[in-house]
């Protein structure tokens, strides 16, 4: 189960932003997408949460988990 607020890489009239789920301004906005998922990251694993990357059409296109996971794969490779 997350700790903090999963983080949101969406578009931005400026580029890109990251938003805390909730939130409805903008934690940083940033020239680039990677530059925001960077950011995203670090807040994430800060707060033990995850991150959701949106496309520019605004869906979610990809996300990571950096907190503790109730339901881990079960295979021990």
């Amino acid at each position: 189960m997350a700790k903090g607020k999963n983080q949101h890489v969406v578009p931005h009239s400026d580029g890109w932003a990251v938003k805390g789920a909730g939130n409805s301004r903008a934690t940083k906005v940033t020239p680039t997408q990677s530059e925001a998922i960077q950011v995203a990251q670090t807040i994430a694993r800060n707060q033990q949460s995850d991150t959701k990357i949106h496309g520019e059409n605004g869906r979610i296109r990809a996300g990571n988990s950096y907190g503790k996971d109730s339901c881990p794969p079960m295979d021990k490779k």
